[in-house]
């Protein structure tokens, strides 16, 4: 009787993918972060029609029924400190935050990590495309509806004026980028690991939709709008398979193959 072993399988499968490099993902989220900054501003002027879109939004969202922004900016007008947080949300979670997604991503999550920075750059990619065919003044700037511009009179504030704000672009509110990322840090997140409490990273997308509404700076639908292409680039961009074994937080673990005996019986 032959009493040589192998395994059942040919080969076992890694226990966690090889991580891409990182200099090359370095420049590679570099590079997404600054097609976004730049993006924005190749698609400055038109502010005729930015208006003109902005005036016909608000119309829609009444139309359709859609909740006025006025209630939730009343909320935060309620107190100059919650208006003040809010205008810090605003100014600085956006980037750190989805930076750091990316990062513990790279880290802990590889096969994850490359998923979602491809998703991330397909909503970015089409998000810089609407400006130029649909430029949009955000809320705090169209006249007759109530609103103000918490961040000019709580503080912080991250635009200038728009005719001297060489920095971004203000009539590029649709889609917002900010509830768009938000909300994929927060599916990347749930995606990746396991753990019960998982769920509770929808505040993240929860507090920004808040946050950007309630400080003037998007309307309802910039938001549904990003829903809408994030949906898309997820069902187009395949997710990774869990590893077998996943526990806790979604580490993998070596799967434990039986030697089979050749040659035995014969």
């Amino acid at each position: 009787m032959n009493a040589r072993t192998e395994p059942a399988e040919a080969e076992a499968e890694p226990e966690t993918p090889a991580r891409p490099p990182l200099i090359r993902e370095f420049l590679l989220v570099a590079g997404l972060f600054l097609v976004y900054k730049l993006g924005r501003q190749l698609a400055t002027g038109h502010t005729g029609d930015a208006f003109h879109n902005a005036r016909r939004v608000w119309h829609l969202e009444r139309a359709v029924h859609l909740p006025h922004e006025n209630a939730v900016q009343s909320a935060l007008l309620h107190g100059d400190t919650l208006a003040r947080l809010a205008n810090t949300y605003y100014a600085t979670v956006h980037f750190p935050a989805t930076l750091a997604f990316l990062v513990w991503l790279y880290v802990r999550r590889p096969a994850h990590y490359v998923w979602a920075r491809r998703v991330l750059a397909a909503v970015t990619t089409a998000a810089l495309v609407l400006p130029f065919t649909f430029p949009l003044a955000p809320p705090r700037m169209l006249a007759g509806t109530g609103l103000v511009d918490t961040a000019q009179l709580y503080g912080p504030s991250v635009y200038g004026p728009p005719s001297s704000d060489h920095l971004s672009n203000q009539f590029a509110a649709m889609p917002s980028l900010h509830f768009g990322w938000a909300l994929m840090v927060a599916v990347g997140l749930i995606a990746a690991t396991r753990s019960h409490w998982r769920w509770l990273w929808l505040l993240h997308p929860l507090i920004t939709l808040l946050v950007i509404v309630g400080t003037a700076n998007h309307y309802w639908l910039d938001s549904i709008v990003a829903t809408a292409m994030l949906a898309l680039a997820l069902a187009l961009i395949r997710r990774p398979r869990r590893t077998a074994g996943t526990a806790g937080l979604g580490v993998g673990r070596p799967v434990t193959r039986e030697p089979v005996l050749v040659g035995a019986g014969r």
